[in-house]
C-alpha cells in the first residue's frame, strides 16, 4: 500500500523545515517562502496533471476530481462535510484538518499554509482550467473550518 498524502506531507515537511532554515539564514525569511511557495506550487500543479491523466479517458472532470478526494482524506486526515454537489459544484467545509495539527506538532505552525493549502489553488491549475475553487478561510489561518467551494466551468476549457 502506498504511503498516504498526509505521511507524505508530514516526510516533506521534515525535509522542507531544514532547506527552508538554510534559505532563511542566508537569504532571510520572506525570500525562503517566497521561494518554498514557488516550489509548493510547481510540485501541485504537476501532481494535478498526472491524477488527471489518471481519469477515465484521460479526460478530467469535476465526477473524477470528487472521486479522487479520499485520497487526501485518508487515515482521517481530513474530517469533511459535503455542503453541494452537483453535476458543477462540489462545495465541502474541513472540520479537522490533522495536516494542520501535524505542522503544528513539528513546530512548522507558520509555514502550514505554504506547505499545505498552498497547493489547493495550484491543484485546480494543473488538473484541468476548468475547475474553479473559492476558500474564504483555513483552520491553518485560524478559522473553525476550510471552506472549499469548488465550480466545473465548461467554458473555462483551454
Amino acid at each position: 500500500m502506498s504511503v498516504s498524502i498526509l505521511e507524505q506531507r508530514r516526510i516533506e515537511a521534515a525535509f522542507a523545515k531544514g532547506i527552508y532554515e538554510e534559505m532563511a539564514a542566508e537569504l532571510g525569511a520572506e525570500a525562503a517562502q517566497r521561494i518554498l511557495r514557488n516550489a509548493v506550487v510547481k510540485l501541485a500543479v504537476q501532481a494535478a496533471g498526472e491524477m488527471a491523466a489518471e481519469a477515465p479517458g484521460g479526460q478530467a472532470s469535476l465526477e473524477h476530481f470528487v472521486s479522487i478526494q479520499p485520497r487526501w482524506t485518508r487515515e482521517d486526515a481530513l474530517r469533511v462535510e459535503v455542503v453541494r454537489q452537483d453535476a458543477e459544484h462540489f462545495d465541502f467545509n474541513v472540520t479537522r484538518c490533522r495536516y494542520a495539527e501535524s505542522y503544528k506538532a513539528m513546530g512548522l505552525e507558520a509555514l502550514g499554509a505554504i506547505l499545505s493549502c498552498n497547493r489547493d489553488g495550484a491543484f485546480c491549475q494543473g488538473y484541468d482550467p476548468r475547475l474553479k475553487m473559492t476558500r474564504t478561510q483555513t483552520i491553518m489561518g485560524g478559522a473553525t473550518h476550510c471552506d472549499f467551494r469548488y465550480r466545473w466551468d465548461e467554458a473555462a476549457k483551454g
